[in-house]
């Protein structure tokens, strides 16, 4: 059960990185929210080396194929996220905060480890900036005022995605911390969803 849901959850999240690749370049911005973006690459690019250090697991192998996959979502950020900020801020000033975004992320996913270990702190951390996403999507919803940068998939396959974990660490391995995460990324998840699946009605109009 726990394999399956891992392979849920991987397909899943892939899903929802190429459609983020897609939509990004499609309206010239990018679809992860940027400090969601910078943790999740730094988580993939540290676990993704683990995997390919210690043994290759169906885990591990997602890892691998989401940290390429956000290669191209933080081009997204870098050729059209300047665009989204004040016209103040320059483009110094924005890779500045791209770098120190960079930086902290990874210096955050690697205290994780250091304080709970190789094998708690991948769980810990992801389900953390899970949440923090799943509030972000609706803030940047909000910033948007539409559905720019966005999409139906990408809601949706993020929530089947954080799901699957939250049923598989949560419920199966008896852990509140994770299913009560994990339970509250599903109620941020489905009103993002409801608020795209809304904006998309009205523009239909």
């Amino acid at each position: 059960m726990i394999l399956f849901l891992t392979i849920v959850s991987g397909v899943a999240w892939t899903a929802v990185y190429i459609d983020a690749i897609r939509v990004g370049f499609r309206d010239r911005s990018y679809a992860i929210p940027a400090a969601a973006l910078g943790l999740n690459f730094a988580w993939e690019v540290l676990y993704a080396s683990r995997a390919v250090a210690t043994g290759i697991s169906a885990q591990g192998l997602f890892n691998i194929v989401w940290g390429l996959a956000d290669v191209a979502i933080v081009i997204t950020f870098l050729k059209f996220g300047r665009a989204e900020l004040p016209v103040w801020v320059t483009r110094r000033l924005f890779i500045g905060w791209a770098v120190l975004l960079a930086v902290t992320s990874f210096v955050v996913q690697w205290l994780f480890v250091v304080e709970f270990g190789w094998d708690d702190a991948p769980r810990y951390s992801a389900f953390l900036q899970n949440l923090l996403m799943s509030g972000l999507f609706i803030a940047m919803f909000a910033a948007r005022a539409g559905l720019r940068g966005q999409s139906l998939l990408i809601g949706t396959a993020k929530w089947i995605g954080t799901l699957a974990p939250t049923v598989a660490f949560g419920w199966l391995a008896n852990s509140p911390l994770i299913l009560g995460l994990g339970g509250l990324c599903s109620v941020f998840d489905l009103a993002y969803v409801g608020l795209l699946w809304r904006a998309r009605q009205l523009s239909r109009r």
